[in-house]
């Protein structure tokens, strides 16, 4: 039998590797933006004078245009000719910075231009009197001044914005280190993985998946959102940590004392990780009907960060139509919204990168309309079953599957026991499961509490998994790996009569569903959206609301409030739900 080698045990880059960020959202309103501000006690130690210094970081942005968007930026009051001492900036594609010392600038601009939405490496570094810029480790600008670069202590060193708490930053930034005193690269060179704190480190940040203000040196960091006014607070914005990271370092596989090989990624399915790595992940709501305006459809894409509470942050629109009661589903970085109605039934699937924000593109047809539909997901395939057919009276048993890597029209799959609509969907890894629902062609007011599922790895009809505790439909639905949650919805109808009810299964298991809790407010329509820990139930009806209330997947208990959705989208229902951590995927 071989024997490990412990030193290479912990898989891509070993303990060096980058494993968080700090996202940076639009948040939608002119002027208005979120960034981060290291406490003012703290200053002194961006005195750069002239001294040697490095300033470095990962960024993906998500707008590169001509709108200013500064990173870091340090201000100073040495003349009454300039209040600036040092920022960096990306203007029309490009990255540069500019340092100002009384009526002095020194500025330098990178050759060539940067994507949206792609990660790099940007060193700023004074050797000397030359400024360099080194992007992804070459050099792509330089400049030479002798001059002192200061750092006033009446401003503030801001991340994510300039120091007027405008021209925000919007996208990704990553393992953010300024050394005031070394060069650390003097020639162009290969980007390192995860920063650590070298000698003469003064900040070292945006590193950690799980907590925004994480500081490796020590310092206060605080979260500060402005108004369009540019005026500030201290209120926690959206801002928010991030597991989205650029793609470094080695995979260093599982090794034997023999220096035999194997590729961790390719060869063994890695472990859950600990429970504050399960409860991370981006929520995302996509569609939907609202009440702002009155009675329409939306396009309307929102995101929230599962395991903080608060209010979620918008993310763009839908691509073709706007409609509600659609699927959602989901690999770990790709979802997919599929159907729905407006008031025709649609064949309709848009596509996002879940750890961006943008506007939803066009991936295919599904094999037949699906309205009022439900869709699940493992990380490869996704299904989505039932829902309303061509004609209101319709009800569909047919259950058609995509892989969600790839663009292209669903493919058939199967039936469901029953024809129906309204229903909800819940996975693991190798099961999805499909819930209540209402109608038939015959009696389209019946309400099930049908419990039936299938195997993603086999196309086939599914099979009986059980009975809910009570008829559900319209129900808020999302699961851990492990069990899936069925939360409120509608139990009859003539007149509409609405549950408190949340109840759960065991999805390895087959068998009735157990009750749960109540949830907070009686309704339905009610979207949800998971990771391995808690699950997340946006707006509804009966009453409408754009509230956001929350459970916790592996206990029982009540419906607890989350926050609540944009002010702008009014209350809420009939909304897809997914995301990059869900059970089917954990």
């Amino acid at each position: 039998m071989g024997i490990l080698r412990a030193d290479r045990l912990s898989g891509l880059g070993g303990a060096n590797a980058i494993n968080g960020s700090v996202h940076f959202p639009n948040d939608g309103a002119t002027g208005t933006g979120n960034f981060l501000r290291v406490d003012r006690k703290d200053n002194s130690d961006f005195n750069l004078s002239k001294n040697d210094f490095t300033i470095e970081f990962w960024f993906n942005s998500e707008n590169v245009g001509s709108t200013l968007h500064p990173v870091t930026f340090a201000a100073s009051t040495v003349s009454a000719s300039s209040d600036v001492a040092f920022y960096a900036r990306f203007n029309g594609g490009v990255v540069n910075f500019n340092c100002f010392e009384g009526n002095n600038t020194i500025g330098a601009c990178s050759t060539g231009s940067v994507n949206a939405y792609t990660w790099y490496h940007v060193a700023y570094v004074r050797s000397g009197s030359t400024f360099t810029i080194y992007l992804d480790g070459t050099s792509a600008a330089t400049a030479s001044s002798a001059e002192a670069v200061n750092f006033d202590a009446g401003w503030n060193l801001n991340i994510g914005s300039a120091y007027t708490n405008t021209y925000h930053y919007n996208g990704f930034l990553s393992n953010l280190r300024i050394v005031n005193g070394t060069a650390l690269y003097t020639s162009n060179f290969t980007v390192p993985n995860r920063l650590e704190a070298v000698e003469n480190t003064v900040l070292l940040c945006c590193q950690s998946p799980g907590n925004v203000l994480q500081e490796a040196s020590g310092k206060s960091i605080h979260l500060v959102r402005t108004s369009a006014t540019g005026s500030s607070d201290t209120s926690n914005g959206p801002a928010h940590a991030s597991r989205f990271v650029p793609d470094v370092g080695e995979d260093y596989g599982t090794t034997f004392v023999d220096n035999t090989k194997f590729d961790t990624l390719s060869y063994m399915v890695p472990p859950g990780g600990t429970t504050a790595q399960s409860n991370r992940g981006r929520g995302v709501f996509g569609g939907g009907y609202t009440t702002v305006p009155s009675g329409a459809a939306v396009k309307r894409i929102y995101y929230i960060q599962i395991d903080s509470m608060g209010t979620s942050a918008e993310f763009g629109d839908t691509n073709k139509a706007a409609a509600w009661g659609q699927g959602g589903c989901s690999s770990s970085t790709r979802g997919l919204f599929t159907g729905g109605t407006n008031p025709t039934n649609l064949d309709t699937i848009d596509y996002i990168t879940i750890a961006t924000t943008s506007n939803a593109l066009d991936f295919g047809d599904l094999n037949v309309q699906h309205g009022y539909t439900a869709s699940c997901s493992n990380n490869t395939r996704g299904l989505t079953g039932g829902g309303r057919g061509g004609s209101p009276t319709a009800r569909l048993a047919q259950i058609d599957y995509n892989t969600i890597a790839t663009l292209g029209n669903g493919q058939d799959f199967g039936d469901l026991t029953q024809s129906r609509m309204g229903l909800g969907a819940v996975a693991s890894s190798t099961r999805a499961v499909f819930t209540g629902g209402n109608g038939s062609p015959a009696d389209p007011s019946t309400v099930y509490n049908i419990i039936d599922y299938v195997e993603f790895a086999t196309t086939a009809n599914a099979t009986d998994f059980g009975d809910m505790t009570d008829e559900h439909t319209y129900h808020g639905s999302c699961s851990s790996s492990t069990r899936g949650i069925i939360y409120g919805g509608v139990t009859s109808y003539g007149p509409t009569v609405t549950t408190n009810i949340i109840e759960y299964i065991t999805i390895a298991s087959t068998g009735n569903g157990t009750d749960f809790g109540d949830v907070r407010d009686d309704g339905e329509h009610a979207h949800g959206t998971s990771n391995s820990i808690r699950g997340v139930f946006a707006g509804g009806v009966n009453p409408y609301r754009n509230s956001i209330d929350f459970i916790t997947i592996t206990t029982t208990g009540n419906g607890v409030d989350w926050g609540d959705l944009p002010d702008s989208s009014g209350s809420y229902a009939y909304a897809a739900g997914l995301s990059d951590s869900h059970g089917g995927i954990s």
